[in-house]
């Protein structure tokens, strides 16, 4: 039987405050196990929690950012479960009254254009991390994460491949990163996903039961995973059994999901309002004071540097990954008006480099303007392309100026004739055999010609002038 895929995902992201929702604990990640704990986010009896402004003015900015309606009221609810990460034996979250809600995001598979549905965004704190000892039969609790905020962003079941649901999540992380509210980093968990997945035989228009899959870290499990349950459940349906709905665990070293527990429902949380926390207003005027500080968020960056700098798709896909990177781009490009030169260098020798040492482009040696200086000399004529990459390997290093560096290592292109045809004489000389073979008809040995001038001159010479040269003397005109 042919079946139609529904999937929807529900995707938490930590925020990028300095301290968590409900007291003044640091949020950093990488400290020892309960450094970072107190009365409040350890669940004391007696202790009060306090909201983080901040965290409310990240999740209006996502909201706008994603077209959802910003609700004028919301308040906290208890979500009541057990489990050893879980101080206060309930997590703070909201459940009625969630501050945004009915929105959507674009993406774009295959060059079709598709709209994803945003059911709603609401304020949680998170849990702590249990730690299971590999050696002794216990475990142990790290509380540095608990009350740690998050926002969960939870789709409409739109989605119906596991190439739309991948490309849904790294569309959301993008606009998460350019936001600069989370920094999307799947492995630290400070960017997680929940899948919601089910079945259904092609025309039916009611859902089949769908299984939640946890434990997915990186967007190619996401899809994997997927992947995975579509075939898990076609079997069974195929086999006349019945999908049960569960909560499932990614195994990425088996390649397969495994059955962890039944799927709660709400009415299993047991909501209700939390009693410690006031009602959240939120006005008109301070939704518009957000909105008037949201950047320009990447697709439509990527679509102005099209237009406005002429460069490919790809290339601003590229640029645009970050804001960070983006921004470094148009400042070389202003210094030296040359959109695709500067596009080359960044995308090539930049990024490599960066990449290599697995550093982000806030940490680069090389600035802007250093970009912009070097294509500045190659466009002068002070030194060559082939040159320009000694002086890009040495300005990564060193972080000097290119024209410093060109001086001091005197690098600087020869364009004096007379000196290159004493290079093309000399390389003449060397080579009777080749230049013999040139002048009976093998053309193809002009490339090696050029490549021994530059050899004599240490990639000095300007290359037009050798071509030039070379075209008259190889041939004794």
């Amino acid at each position: 039987m042919a079946y139609e895929t529904v999937i929807g995902l529900e995707v938490h992201a930590q925020l990028l405050t300095a301290s968590k929702i409900f007291c003044g604990c640091s949020t950093r990640f990488g400290a020892g196990p309960n450094e970072h704990t107190c009365q409040i986010c350890l669940g004391m009896p007696g202790v009060l929690p306090v909201l983080n402004r901040k965290v409310v003015e990240f999740t209006i900015r996502m909201g706008l950012a994603t077209h959802c309606t910003i609700n004028a009221y919301g308040n906290f609810a208890r979500k009541n479960y057990f489990y050893p990460d879980l101080p206060k034996g309930y997590q703070i979250s909201q459940y009625a009254h969630p501050l945004a809600e009915r929105g959507h995001i674009d993406i774009l598979l295959d060059g079709e254009k598709k709209r994803i549905g945003i059911t709603r965004i609401h304020m949680e704190e998170d849990a702590g991390k249990l730690i299971h000892d590999e050696r002794n039969p216990w475990s142990y609790v790290d509380f540095n994460r608990s009350g740690v905020p998050l926002i969960e962003i939870v789709s409409e079941p739109d989605m119906r491949s596991p190439e739309e649901a991948a490309e849904y999540l790294r569309r959301l992380r993008d606009i998460l990163v350019y936001l600069e509210i989370c920094d999307g980093n799947m492995e630290e968990g400070s960017f997680r996903c929940d899948a919601n997945v089910s079945i259904r035989p092609k025309g039916q228009e009611a859902f089949g039961t769908r299984t939640e899959l946890k434990n997915m870290n990186s967007f190619r499990n996401v899809q994997r995973a997927i992947e995975y349950e579509i075939r898990r459940q076609s079997y069974i349906l195929d086999s006349g059994g019945e999908v049960v709905q569960e909560t499932r665990l990614w195994d990425d070293a088996q390649g397969q999901t495994h059955s962890m527990r039944s799927k709660e429902e709400a009415h299993d949380y047991r909501y209700f309002p939390d009693p410690d926390l006031v009602p959240i207003l939120i006005s008109p005027e301070w939704v518009e004071e957000v909105r008037r500080t949201l950047p320009e968020l990447q697709l439509e960056k990527q679509d102005r540097f099209v237009g406005q700098y002429g460069i490919p798709v790809y290339d601003a896909s590229v640029l645009t990954t970050t804001r960070a990177l983006a921004d470094f781009y148009e400042e070389a490009v202003k210094l030296c008006g040359q959109p695709k030169i500067v596009s080359n260098w960044v995308m090539g020798d930049l990024l490599r480099y960066l990449n290599e040492q697995k550093r982000e482009i806030k940490d680069s040696p090389v600035s802007p303007a250093h970009v912009a200086e070097m294509i500045n000399l190659i466009e002068n004529g002070t030194i060559s392309g082939k040159i320009a990459k000694e002086v890009f390997e040495e300005m990564y290093r060193s972080s000097k100026k290119p024209a410093d560096i060109v001086r001091e290592k005197g690098l600087t292109q020869i364009t004096d004739e007379g000196a290159v045809v004493k290079a093309v004489e000399e390389a003449m000389a060397k080579n009777p055999a080749q230049l013999a073979e040139y002048r009976a008809g093998k053309e193809k040995l002009f490339a090696f010609f050029v490549g021994q001038v530059m050899k004599i001159t240490r990639g000095k010479a300007n290359p037009q002038l050798v071509n030039d040269l070379l075209k008259k003397m190889l041939t004794g005109s």
